[in-house]
Parts: structure tokens; sequence; C-alpha cells
């Protein structure tokens, strides 16, 4: 479900395998899809002010963005971010144009065409994790998550690809690839690598495939492909959004979120999202915590008297990405934020045992969710197996080191589980960023996000230098990254991350650090860097 990389083991957990070749064709725009309004950067607000206006429908928007998957993700550059179109899509569309124009409106999304990374039960496509194993995977019901992007008007456009077993197969891998799907790229720079684990969704959304999209994250999975893709990304707090329906790795940590190309986007988004799932335990806490709109704090004035601590030790691994987090503090120290520096004086202290409990919930999470599933293996032992005997296949690269690892924890009853479990939240939340952020009064920590995207590698595997995501994403807390600006032409980002419950602030100080700096580019695809 996401990328794990801690600070202190940067743990490289992805997937990957071979398609083909990237092409060395040179182009500096997409190929132009076939006529129909032009969806390239459009935003939520701009397409729902078309669909009010009677000048757009919710058709000709999917048919747009169908027509831009052929010509730029099947062909042209060959992204390889979207694994499978919904069938369904267009009839979707069509009959939410009809309620439209019977006076029924079901919210800001009616009519938006969304994608979803394929870890999440969507009926009439499979849920494969990206992998060969789950290609029949056809789930009845859907996630609780797309039951409301449903409800709340959205069209279910397709599925994205993402790293395999969402980074969490091998040690030695390739974010973006999967068995299922291939190599996703990076629409910025083709032969660099987008990100994982929701890489898929990342490229996607930044090459305007659709509207906007939905990611997932255990460690980094949500905020590194946005960031490293020139997108706005947000995990929230765990337990906001439900897990129901999403193939697991940590009942501890797991969260979808949104993405999108502005936080207007993410909190529109985030609107459909949230919500209380008496089936997931973590939701039970957020009962109360929801506000009724995210999206009613945006203000480009949020920044004004807001304390920010930056966390330098996230810094010093690239002299591109410190001198852009130099500039973003003047950014935000002009528009109204005392910035001052600030230490979490555990930081990186969970990594070992953040594996070791990711390991025993892997193994507990993914038995229950293959239970009963037709068609595929029905636990971790039998898709070891399966692995095994379509190696070719399944294994071109690298192998299953981490499933392997996982089959042999016991039990969550486990003493070894539960002291870890207790031990990682409470260096990473109670006297990790919580004591920062009470100590120092901040309103929240920033930190960039990540490295710039480095060149993808099926040999070696991924390449990272640093993050600064990971804190959050132990506690369970809430994290937003923003684009901040480029280096060398590679989109980075700066990331907040705050309180449980914190995500209406962190957006209203994103959009503000977003007007105030408009750092993001919209994708050039280039098939390389050049001096």
């Amino acid at each position: 479900m996401r990328r794990l990389l801690s600070l202190a083991l940067l743990l490289t957990l992805a997937a990957c395998g071979s398609p083909p070749a990237p092409s060395s064709e040179s182009t500096d725009a997409p190929p132009a899809a076939a006529a129909g309004p032009d969806v390239e950067e459009m935003d939520v607000a701009r397409a729902k002010a078309g669909m009010d206006s009677g000048e757009l429908t919710s058709e000709a928007l999917t048919r747009a963005y169908l027509a831009r998957i052929d010509a730029i993700d099947r062909a042209g550059p060959t992204l390889r971010a979207v694994i499978e179109t919904n069938p369904a899509a267009l009839d979707e569309a069509r009959a939410l144009d009809a309620e439209r124009a019977a006076g029924k409106l079901r919210g800001p999304l009616h009519g938006i065409p969304v994608l979803l990374k394929d870890n999440i039960d969507a009926v009439g496509m499979a849920n494969s994790a990206g992998s060969l194993a789950l290609a029949n995977n056809q789930p009845a019901e859907d996630a609780f998550l797309v039951a409301r992007l449903r409800a709340a008007g959205a069209v279910i456009l397709g599925k994205t690809n993402l790293s395999e077993w969402a980074n969490f197969r091998s040690t030695r891998s390739s974010s973006g690839w999967s068995s299922r799907g291939g190599q996703t790229r990076n629409p910025y720079v083709l032969d660099r690598n987008p990100c994982g684990s929701s890489a898929g969704t990342g490229s996607a959304i930044a090459a305007s495939l659709a509207t906007v999209g939905v990611g997932t994250e255990t460690d980094g999975s949500i905020i590194c492909p946005s960031a490293v893709n020139g997108l706005v990304g947000l995990k929230p707090t765990v337990g906001v959004v439900s897990r129901d329906g999403i193939i697991p790795i940590s009942i501890s940590q797991d969260t979808a979120g949104p993405m999108g190309r502005t936080v207007a986007d993410v909190a529109a988004l985030m609107n459909a999202l949230a919500g209380i799932d008496e089936a997931d335990p973590a939701s039970h806490a957020a009962a109360g915590n929801l506000p009724p709109d995210y999206a009613a704090g945006l203000d480009a004035g949020a920044l004004a008297g807001k304390r920010l601590g930056v966390l330098r030790q996230a810094m010093g691994y690239h002299p591109g990405v410190d001198a852009n987090v130099e500039a973003s503090i003047e950014a935000l120290r002009a528009a109204g934020a005392e910035v001052v520096d600030v230490r979490i004086d555990t930081l990186g202290q969970w990594g070992a045992d953040e594996l070791q409990v990711l390991l025993y919930e892997f193994k507990d999470g993914l038995n229950a969710y293959l239970a009963g599933r037709e068609g595929v293996p029905g636990s971790l032992e039998a898709l070891i197996a399966w692995n095994e005997a379509n190696a070719a296949e399944a294994m071109p690269w690298f192998g299953q080191e981490l499933f392997l690892q996982a089959q042999a924890k016991g039990g969550l009853d486990s003493p070894e589980y539960l002291q870890a479990r207790d031990r990682i939240r409470r260096l990473a939340g109670e006297d990790g960023l919580l004591k920062a952020l009470d100590g120092e009064r901040l309103d929240a920590i920033i930190a960039p996000a990540t490295s710039p995207a480095w060149p993808t590698d099926w040999i070696n595997g991924d390449h990272f230098t640093g993050a600064g995501y990971g804190t959050a994403a132990v506690a369970g807390t809430p994290s937003l990254t923003v684009p901040s600006g480029e280096v060398q032409g590679l989109p980075i980002g700066l990331v907040f991350m705050g309180r449980p419950y914190s995500e209406p602030e962190l957006l209203a100080m994103g959009h503000a650090f977003e007007q105030a700096t408009k750092a993001r580019k919209p994708p050039r695809y280039l098939p390389t860097l050049a001096p």
C-alpha cells in the first residue's frame, strides 16, 4: 500500500519486474487526445462550473479522460499509470448527467472522474495489488471509501498501477513496477522513477488522466509519489478514511488518502473519503473529529500568525533540496508565519521495530483479506508458493524476501509484536512528533518530503537519499506535501506534519503556501535529463 522509508533504515520496500525499456523518443508535450473538452490541468472547480453551466457534461469529461489515457498512458509517452479502466465509466457518467438534468446533485464531486489505486476493491474491476496472482480477484462489494465516492457522485474512471504488493514483497525492488502493470514512468522525465507505492496515481494525476486520484500509504506511499510527481498529497490520520476493502499491510499505519494537482482538489476529494466506518477499529476514535468541510478553511492568508518548526534533521542529503527548503522558509515567513528550528530527539529510533510490526500485521491482515476470495491464492503461504511456481513472470528481477519473513512470524498476540508496536508509536508519537509540537508550541512541523526522482533501475532497485515524512507515518498522524519547486526539472515537495485530526489546519496552511509560491509546473514528458 505504500512506500516504507524510515530515516533510520531508508528501507526500500517496492516491487519490480520488466516491461519494455523506455523509449528514446523525445517529446516535450504529450500527443493530442481526441476532440473534446480540454482536460489538461482541469481542476474540480472548473469541471464543476462547466457542468453547472451546461457547457460540459460528465459523459464528455469522462470520454475525454479515457481518450487521454489512450493517447498518453497507452501510447505516446506510455506512462503505464492506469492498469485498468472501468468498463462502466461512461454509463456511470451518463446516469449522473441524467440526475443533474433532473435537479439532483450529490455534491461538489457530482460527475467528477476519479482514479483508484489498484489495491482498493471496486466492483467491475480486478483488485490485484499489481500482482498477476490476483489478476482474477473480482470484488463482490465496493470498499467503504469507494461506496462513499459513488454516493458523492464521483465517476470511478479506473484503477492505477502501483509498486506490486504496495512495496512489501522485496527489500530490493523498483517503485512503480508490478507484474500485472509493468513499470510506471514519471511524466516529468520518463526514465525517472515515480516513487511508490501509489506510483500510478501520482503519474496519472500529474499527467491529467483524471481530475483527482486516491492513493494509499503505510509509510510514504502517498507523500513520496505526490512529491516527485509535482502533486499535493494528504496522508490522513489513521482511521479518518476507512481501510475496509483495501489490500492491507498494517492495521497500525495503513490509510487511503487524496492526491491532486491543487490543495483545493485534495480537500474536495477528502470530503468524500473521510467517514466513520464501524467495521474499521481505528475509525471509532475519529468520531467527533471530522469537520463538515475540509475546504472551508482554505485561505491565502492562513499562514499569518502560525508557528512552524523546520526539521533540519531531515535535511543535508541533497544541496538542491536544502536550498529549496530555505527558499520555502522565506516564503512562509513572507506569508506571515514564524519559522523556528525544531528537533525530534527520537527520530529514526523506531526503524527496526517498525519493520517487525509490519511483518506481523501484513501476514495477519493479508490472510484475512484473501480468505474466501475465489480464483486467487487463499493465504500468504499459498501466495508464496504461487510466486515460486510462476517466478519467470512474477519475480524476474527480485524475490519475495519480505513475504518469507512475514510468513515466519506468529500471531498478533506475540509479545515481540505487542512490545514493538507500542514502542514505535511512543517513539514516533508521544516522545517524537507530538512532544516536539507541544514543546515548541508549533502549529506544524515542516521538512523536505523526499529526494528528487531517481533513474528507474530494475537491477539495483530504488536509490533514495532521504525523506522527511516517516515520523507522521509511524505516529499515525496526518501529513501533507505541497509542491515547493524543482531540482533540475524534477519536482520536490514540502511536507507539513501535524497533530491527530489536524487535516483542516494542514490543508489551510498548505493552500496558503501553494498560493504564495505557485511552484507547481505541468509535466514535460522529457525522455531523460541532459546537461
